[in-house]
């Protein structure tokens, strides 16, 4: 199927669609142009139906992990300690806990990558990573699990005021 170009060299359209394509599972809702609306709407179509998919195809494993004891307050614990040479300090105490862990499946696993492929990394205003994939995963695919496609909508807004482009909002139905 041949992509549209939309007036961009092919690098710079990648990476434009990568960050429409985020900023939609993120926000569920974006406007844009109608031309990239419609080139959107098939690449997100995709991707949420490859996480409907793969969904449920995990399964639960137990894992050592070690962490940091915590008193009742909710804060480190710390033990003194003596160097080689004499100086003394406070070190962290850590514990080894054995938690329940969902580890995906191969098949999963591909189509988590597949989709790391269409979708920027994103971050919030304190600098930590949203997760899209585990999103779709989790939040989105689980609502239109019993429909078959059509779970974007596109809208119709008018022209742009300035270079009169046609408008529209692409949403999750």
């Amino acid at each position: 199927m041949a992509q549209r170009k939309l007036g961009k060299p092919t690098d710079h359209r990648i990476a434009m669609l990568r960050t429409l394509t985020s900023q939609v599972i993120l926000n569920e809702k974006i406007t844009t142009t109608e031309a990239r609306a419609k080139e959107l709407k098939s690449i997100i179509d995709s991707l949420i139906s490859l996480a409907i998919k793969e969904s449920k195809n995990y399964e639960m494993a137990k894992v050592k992990v070690s962490k940091v004891k915590l008193d009742k307050d909710g804060k480190k614990v710390t033990e003194k300690a003596t160097s080689k040479n004499g100086n003394t300090y406070y070190k962290v105490v850590k514990e080894e806990v054995v938690e329940e862990r969902q580890k995906d499946m191969p098949s999963r696993l591909a189509a988590r990558r597949r989709m790391m492929t269409k979708m920027d990394k994103i971050s919030d205003k304190d600098g930590n990573n949203i997760d899209l994939t585990q999103k779709l995963f989790d939040v989105i695919a689980p609502k239109y699990e019993g429909r078959v496609g059509g779970y974007t909508r596109i809208i119709k807004l008018g022209s742009r005021k300035g270079d009169n482009a046609q408008m529209a909002i692409l949403q999750l139905v």
